[in-house]
């Protein structure tokens, strides 16, 4: 598939669309850029149970693949691609969490995990290690990695979820969001960069692995088992390296919308 900027022909049809939004100009950015749905979708439900079909993850990233073009303004300076794929993943989970598809007790389980999580953060003023955590949950460091592969496999540990507790009015923040936007205005701009810093900082103090791993992952766009070949670990591992990386942010997230102003 031709990358934003990279074909006269592309280049050709954005401008078009911004001078004049025609429908018929939409449905080809649409085909053009349905490729990424599919990928997007794919990605997503490696870690979803088997009964969410992989054709109603692409349904409901479709929605959001037509919000990004719709929003999408190329003289912010960065590829369609990285402002889309955040707006369909975003997408498809919101959708998911509308459904709530998750059982309860996976959910109590990730809170609780994610209390211990930020308590001993707290304490400490360090990520918590493994051993710190499953000693706080009362279980053994097997029982917590198998807890923390649970958690990943069913999506509550992704950073576009972590984004979305932040959203003003109930709206989700996708990892697009974080990319500034010079019409947004004084306020939206301070909101942005908020975030950004946030984040930065965040992922800055993880342990490296976990750091790599989120970069690989959301950033790079390497699957899980291409990190796994990275690190020299199991895909199973990432999952587990990835889901205490996502609980470490939320906990700072959470931590910063309490604290007073």
């Amino acid at each position: 598939m031709d990358r934003q900027g990279g074909g006269g022909g592309i280049e050709d049809l954005w401008a078009r669309y911004r001078e004049d939004a025609t429908r018929a100009d939409r449905d080809q950015l649409i085909v053009h850029y349905s490729p990424l749905v599919k990928y997007v979708a794919g990605r997503v439900a490696v870690g979803l149970p088997q009964n969410v079909e992989h054709a109603d993850l692409v349904s409901y990233g479709m929605f959001g693949l037509i919000d990004a073009i719709d929003k999408f303004d190329p003289e912010r300076g960065f590829k369609f691609e990285t402002y889309a794929i955040s707006r369909i993943k975003g997408a498809i989970l919101d959708e998911l969490r509308s459904i709530d598809w998750v059982p309860r007790s996976v959910r109590a389980k990730a809170r609780a995990l994610e209390r211990s999580y930020a308590k001993l953060e707290a304490e400490h003023a360090r990520p918590p290690t493994d051993i710190e955590l499953a000693d706080a949950l009362e279980m053994t460091e097997e029982q917590l990695q198998t807890l923390l592969t649970q958690i990943s496999f069913v999506g509550l540990a992704a950073l576009d979820e972590v984004l979305a507790m932040g959203g003003e009015r109930g709206e989700a923040v996708t990892l697009g969001d974080t990319i500034a936007d010079s019409g947004d205005g004084p306020v939206g701009r301070f909101e942005v960069e908020e975030t950004r810093q946030l984040l930065a900082t965040t992922i800055n103090r993880l342990p490296e692995r976990e750091k790599l791993v989120l970069t690989l992952y959301y950033y790079e766009g390497l699957t899980l088992a291409e990190i796994g070949g990275v690190l020299g670990v199991t895909e199973s591992r990432v999952c587990q390296i990835h889901t205490k990386a996502v609980l470490h942010l939320r906990s700072r997230v959470v931590a910063a919308e309490r604290s007073p102003v």
